[in-house]
């Protein structure tokens, strides 16, 4: 919060003038905007869920490749998505060697596909401004 200062002395660059405040303010019609899924809004999880949504299934290694990230990465974004209900996981051995493969589920279809209208409304509604 802005102090009174003395009328001698001009405001510092840290210390905003009061009548400068007033234009920090929102604008009176501010558009409304759709609230954005959080869970998928974050980049790493957009991707495996947009990776998803093209293709029957994944394989860990699959995605890893495709976003270009980290095991201990894709992890923690596909735990957070399945335990969302949005991905399913399914871990099998091939012979001896361990895979994991993921797929979209209808829940996180549905997710994505809410996702992607709220983000065109945000670009049309930005576009308009």
């Amino acid at each position: 919060m802005a102090r009174a200062l003395p009328s001698h002395r001009k405001p510092a660059k840290h210390e905003p003038h009061v009548r400068d405040q007033a234009r920090h303010h929102a604008p009176a019609h501010a558009p409304e905007l759709p609230e954005l899924d959080r869970l998928i809004h974050e980049r790493m999880r957009l991707g495996i869920v947009s990776a998803l949504a093209t293709n029957d299934s994944l394989s860990f290694n699959d995605l890893k490749r495709v976003l270009k990230t980290t095991d201990g990465n894709l992890s923690v974004h596909a735990r957070k998505l399945e335990e969302a209900d949005y991905i399913s996981c399914v871990k099998f051995f091939e012979g001896r060697v361990p895979r994991t493969e993921y797929r979209l589920t209808s829940k996180g279809r549905a997710a994505l596909a809410e996702y992607l209208d709220q983000m065109e409304e945000w670009i049309r509604v930005t576009r308009e401004s």
